[in-house]
Formats: C-alpha cells, structure tokens, sequence
C-alpha cells in the first residue's frame, strides 16, 4: 500500500471520510448521550445515584446530570457549539472524577480501580478538548 504524506492511503482515506469525524463524536459522547437518557426515565435510580455519590439535594443533581448528559453530546453530534457541548461534558466529566474516584481516600483493590477510572475520566477531559480544537479548526476552514 502506497504511502502518502507519511500515512498510507487507506489511513489517509478514512481520517478524510467525512463520517469518520461524526463517528469519532458519537463514540465519544455516546455513553453520556445513553446515561442521560437511562436517568431521564428512570427518575428515581438517577436521584439515588445523586444520593449515593452524596450530592445534595440529589433531584437537583439528578436534573442537571441528565441535562449535561443529553444537551451536551447533541450538540457535539450536530456540530453547533462543539466548544460548549465539549465544555460541559469536560467539566462534568472533571468534576465526576474527582467524586466518584476518590482514590486517594481509599486502599487496596478498591484504590486501584478507582486509580483507573479517575485517570480514564481525564482521558476522556483530554479527549473533550480535541474535539472542541478540532470543531473550532474545521470552522475557520470552511469545513464545518
């Protein structure tokens, strides 16, 4: 396979493909988009995760969750507002980390895992941003 720019051409076609920039988007956001649908109808686990994490009141926790949850990977799939969408699933995500893996108060296999899941979650931050960097260049080409 003949190389170009570096990068062999099948690379070079698919990173070009224009669904492969909404298929990036959607893996991205797609836990989110299902997790605040799951929580919008089922009410009441939603206010119990609140509960559970010890966000107080939970309702009020539980509504805005669903509301980041929902309007934020929308508006990264439709391409309006990327930052913004980015933005609130990043500072969620952030702050998501930071309550639900607490690892440094805990120990043994438990310290482990929430070791992991608190880095992934700022995997995730990271991955927020490029989409925000990549929908901001794509604006000022024209491509979006």
């Amino acid at each position: 396979m003949a190389m170009r720019d570096g990068e062999p051409r099948l690379i070079h076609a698919i990173l070009d493909w224009p669904p492969t920039w909404f298929v990036a988007r959607l893996l991205l956001v797609g836990a989110y988009l299902i997790g605040g649908i799951a929580k919008l109808t089922d009410w009441g686990c939603a206010v119990a995760e609140q509960a559970h994490f010890g966000m107080n009141p939970p309702a009020l926790w539980a509504g805005l969750t669903i509301a980041v949850e929902v309007i934020g990977p929308l508006l990264i799939l439709v391409g309006r507002f990327v930052w913004l969408g980015a933005g609130m699933l990043g500072v969620f995500t952030l702050l998501a980390a930071f309550v639900a893996n607490a690892f440094w108060t805990m120990q043994g296999q438990d310290r482990f895992m929430a070791t992991n899941a608190f880095f992934e979650h700022v995997g995730l931050v990271g991955g927020f941003i490029l989409a925000a960097l990549v929908a901001e260049h794509a604006r000022r080409e024209g491509r979006m």
